[in-house]
């Protein structure tokens, strides 16, 4: 049976949409809908009119958000006409929410507007001073520009461009210079239990891997007999307590992976059971003291480069007039692209920094990012005094704002040639890629809406623009919040209003009855 039906009016035609549990709308077929209208009065007849087709999609609207799940919790929607400025439905649209990750709408889009869209994070190695003729640098530095995409891989370049130079040797430490923001890891009502999860990982101006290694555990493929873990990438900064055995008791507990975050260690430690048949395990954990890890996978990259080191790895500030050996850049482009389109916290919160610190000076922080942010909003005749933010990414449930003032933030990078094409195509496509890829597929918006989703516990949040059947451009906001029950069934009437707002369209006709008897 489907949670809930909408009709659907179509040119000519009449659909009764109904959407199952799993969030997938399905058509029912022309011929039933005429047996439901006969059989309401098979005395009469019917004779085409023309109906209000901005009527009928808020009334399929409404039947879709009356569904039982909004007793006990929220839901805050408003979609617009993106050509007319028409107002197609709202509900709640003044009320304030947590946002989750549509806080990266806002962050994004002062980038765009503060940063513009030629600017580059760049990484670079300096030195004190350079011995050519012996091929020695004299202490090295790395510092930190907010990259918030750097890999290991791209360390091992920068070590090939240092053995490019006829550096053979340096000649003291490798210096993590992350002075461009400031020593906050976190941001303020981010949970502490979720240190270790990728997603919570801490924010540095000298990041790599996303501040995450890999650990897999898997059987030993030889004797079955122990249980085997691999770090990735391969590096002395951390550690592993493999305390794991091959068992075929189901009385042990199963397999765990788990960095010691409590005690500022990064040793992971291995415990519980394995069976001789269990697939590998893999898990991504967060590192302490993500300047240090970057420094030291560069480190071990110069080794691999034939590049020798005699000092340590340690944290410091790079030389004012310093010597510039080798450069890594990312452009802006890709990272809005990243931090959007998979949702990358990293990224957003990264972003967020980069502002304050390109405004305001080094080191940036939370608060100074978020006075650009305002600062930015403002400008797009946002009211700032109505909203709450406190963080780039979403993470804390101290943010709060409304379905009003995010439609305005999409009217207001709409408006913006310059900046909306990167922009729109920073968000998933529903079906196609990100967060959305198996989302409204088979349906008018596939490969259509494009909107950032946005999960925390008890949220669940989806905002954008899609594109209707007269090819009206609309940007829709849909926060919903306060449930305890999983997001899936909240994300498949999220999924619904994306079908009708992808089916809409002002040219509808319907049969309307007669009241002649036969």
């Amino acid at each position: 049976m489907a949670d809930y039906l909408a009709f659907l009016l179509f040119s000519g035609e009449i659909q009764l949409v109904a959407s199952t549990s799993d969030g997938l709308p399905m058509r029912i077929p022309c011929f039933i809908v005429t047996l439901f209208l006969f059989l309401g009065g098979c005395s009469s007849s019917f004779r085409t009119a023309t109906v209000d087709p901005v009527k009928t999609f808020r009334e399929a609207t409404i039947r879709l958000l009356s569904d039982s799940l909004f007793i006990p919790s929220n839901a805050a929607v408003k979609i617009v006409s993106l050509q007319t400025g028409e107002v197609l439905y709202s509900r709640n649209s003044k009320l304030l929410m947590r946002p989750a990750s549509n806080t990266k709408l806002l962050t994004s889009a002062a980038a765009l507007h503060v940063l513009g869209t030629q600017y580059e994070f760049r990484t670079t190695l300096e030195c004190d001073s350079l011995d050519e003729a012996s091929g020695t640098c004299y202490t090295l530095y790395l510092r930190g520009g907010g990259d918030p995409d750097l890999t290991d891989a791209q360390l091992d370049s920068l070590a090939r461009q240092l053995r490019s130079l006829g550096i053979q040797r340096v000649d003291g430490d490798v210096i993590a210079d992350a002075s461009f923001f400031d020593s906050e890891y976190w941001g303020p009502g981010w949970m502490w239990d979720d240190e270790t999860d990728p997603d919570g990982m801490p924010v540095s101006a000298i990041s790599v891997n996303k501040n995450c290694v890999r650990v897999t555990a898997r059987p030993d493929s030889a004797t079955a007999r122990f249980v085997q873990v691999n770090v990735e990438p391969p590096t002395n900064y951390v550690s592993v307590s493999n305390c794991a055995v091959i068992s075929t008791d189901t009385l042990l507990p199963r397999l765990t992976i788990k960095r010691l975050f409590k005690e500022r260690m990064n040793t992971i430690l291995v415990e519980g059971a394995m069976r001789p048949w269990d697939r590998p395990r893999s898990v991504r954990t967060t590192v302490w003291q993500p300047e240090l890890y970057a420094a030291t996978l560069l480190r071990e990259s110069c080794e691999r480069a034939g590049i020798g080191i005699t000092g340590m790895v340690r944290f410091g500030a790079g030389p004012t007039n310093g010597r510039v050996l080798a450069t890594h850049s990312q452009p802006i482009d890709s990272m809005i692209v990243n931090l959007n389109k998979i949702s990358d916290n990293l990224s957003a919160e990264n972003a967020l920094k980069t502002l304050a610190a390109t405004v305001y000076g080094i080191p940036g922080s939370f608060s100074s990012g978020l006075s650009v942010v305002h600062q930015t909003l403002a400008k797009l005749n946002i009211d700032t005094t109505a909203y709450r933010f406190v963080d780039g990414s979403g993470l804390s449930h101290y943010n709060l704002i409304s379905a009003e003032a995010i439609i305005q933030l999409l009217q207001g990078m709409y408006a913006s040639s310059e900046l909306f094409p990167l922009y729109y195509a920073s968000l998933p496509i529903a079906g196609v890629d990100g967060t959305l890829a198996r989302r409204m597929r088979g349906t008018p918006a596939e490969g259509n809406l494009r909107a950032k989703t946005g999960t925390i516990a008890g949220v669940s949040s989806l905002s954008g623009y899609v594109r209707t059947r007269d090819d009206e451009l609309l940007a829709f906001s849909i926060l919903m919040q306060n449930f305890i029950t999983p997001s899936d069934r909240y994300r498949a009437i999220q999924d619904s209003l994306g079908y009708l707002m992808a089916s809409f369209s002002r040219h509808q006709r319907i049969a309307e009855r007669s009241t002649d008897a036969h």
